[in-house]
């Protein structure tokens, strides 16, 4: 069973192929609520406004704390290009949509759903195998035209994360160059174990423009996909793996 949302500003898609599982999509639509309440920044009662606002960090819940930590571990690891401070205020929107993907399937996981496919934005935790009892499909968009599919991937077990501005305009930006529009790079699809490696990464290699493919070959469990300005397409040396088109 397949049914799709309007939450957190996006569309947000559910499919559960364990027919026996399918009564948890409810579940699983309640949890990605609970993540937009408590993270959203257009919310004045969510957490992250009210720390914003001056909440005491002996306040914040646990899990609050957790994706503190879990983003500064990313800064950390991409040189500082992943960044959540943005005009005196914390927004740890690009790190939340991943891991509450890979949250909302563990909790699948958990309750021994084995194949499902959870998309949220274009990030994708694609687990088990289709209602064929074939690895997933998911397609890259061409960013100049986003009516056609320019690859095709076949993951199983994976996670797919896409950065670039070709939909939402210049909401990612260089944190060393913050004035700076990003251009010489339209899109940058990574693919790793989990979409919170996935889209933690897409993100930080996307704002290092044309050296971020570099950066995504360098990490173990990571392959990705970059279109340049030019519409040239650069790829990490596993990439071909997932590629049937």
């Amino acid at each position: 069973m397949k049914q799709t949302k309007i939450i957190m500003g996006m569309p947000i898609t559910v499919e559960i192929t364990d027919s026996k599982y399918t009564t948890l999509l409810a579940d699983t639509f309640a949890f990605f609520r609970e993540v937009d309440n408590r993270y959203s920044t257009y919310k004045d009662d969510s957490e992250i406004t009210q720390v914003n606002n001056g909440m005491p960090r002996s306040d914040w819940s646990d899990e609050m704390k957790t994706i503190m930590q879990l983003c500064e571990e990313t800064k950390q690891a991409t040189n500082g290009y992943f960044d959540i401070r943005h005009d005196g205020k914390l927004d740890p929107s690009g790190l939340i949509k991943g891991w509450s993907i890979w949250e909302a399937a563990k909790r699948l996981k958990k309750r021994g759903v084995k194949n499902f496919y959870i998309e949220a934005g274009g990030d994708i935790q694609a687990q088990g195998n289709n209602e064929s009892n074939e690895p997933w499909t998911v397609g890259i968009r061409n960013p100049f035209n986003s009516d056609e599919i320019i690859k095709v991937l076949h993951v199983k077990n994976k996670g797919v994360a896409t950065s670039g501005t070709y939909i939402r305009g210049q909401h990612i930006y260089n944190p060393h160059l913050p004035q700076d529009e990003l251009h010489d790079v339209q899109s940058l699809t990574v693919i790793a174990d989990n979409i919170y490696e996935a889209d933690r990464f897409a993100t930080a290699a996307f704002a290092m423009g044309q050296d971020g493919i570099a950066f995504v070959e360098q990490q173990e469990g990571l392959e990705g996909y970059m279109v340049d300005d030019a519409g040239t397409a650069t790829f990490t040396s596993g990439f071909k793996e997932y590629a049937y088109a």
